[in-house]
């Protein structure tokens, strides 16, 4: 049995931490897991892209079609993704049949702290413009099937809420 799990949220909620967890975890648990982790794949396929709303759509068309095409085969799939606009969300919901859409939040001053890639620092400076959660727009998810605040958590705790939830949804 195969499934998706999509950990949305802004930059440092701790999105890959969660996703790394939740490997090792289902691994254990028997199952195929692949990560489809946002800034991999776009490093990998297409460095020079762009943050544009554009780029980024087009950047998770690819990214839920990578996803659906895993799991149709049988491997359950932790995409790992900001994924800033509802609407593309939407349509990995639509273009996925075994979705579970996992909200990371927690507060800015906690995601600053944390910073893994010094994208606040820059960002605060000055030195870029846009970042998704600071001064870039991200439209929070509405209906998620979990929204997690991961200040409040510890990875631990978040996996067992994801795998919660994933058998309620009848997942594992």
């Amino acid at each position: 049995m195969s499934f998706v799990i999509w950990i949305t949220g802004p930059s440092g909620v701790g999105k890959s931490t969660l996703a790394k967890a939740l490997h090792e975890k289902l691994e254990e648990m028997g199952f195929n897991v692949e990560i489809l982790d946002g800034d991999s794949v776009r490093s990998k396929l297409y460095p020079d892209l762009g943050f544009s709303r554009e780029e980024r759509e087009m950047h998770n068309r690819v990214v839920v079609h990578m996803a659906e095409t895993l799991a149709r085969n049988g491997i359950v799939t932790i995409v790992s993704v900001i994924a800033p606009y509802k609407s593309f969300r939407e349509y990995a919901r639509r273009e996925i049949e075994k979705f579970m859409e996992v909200y990371l939040t927690c507060p800015l001053e906690v995601r600053v702290k944390r910073d893994p890639k010094g994208l606040y620092k820059k960002a605060i400076s000055g030195e870029i413009k846009g970042l998704t959660g600071f001064d870039g727009e991200y439209e929070e998810p509405e209906n998620p099937e979990l929204k997690l605040n991961t200040n409040e958590m510890s990875v631990e705790e978040e996996v067992e809420a994801v795998l919660k939830k994933a058998r309620e949804l009848g997942f594992i």
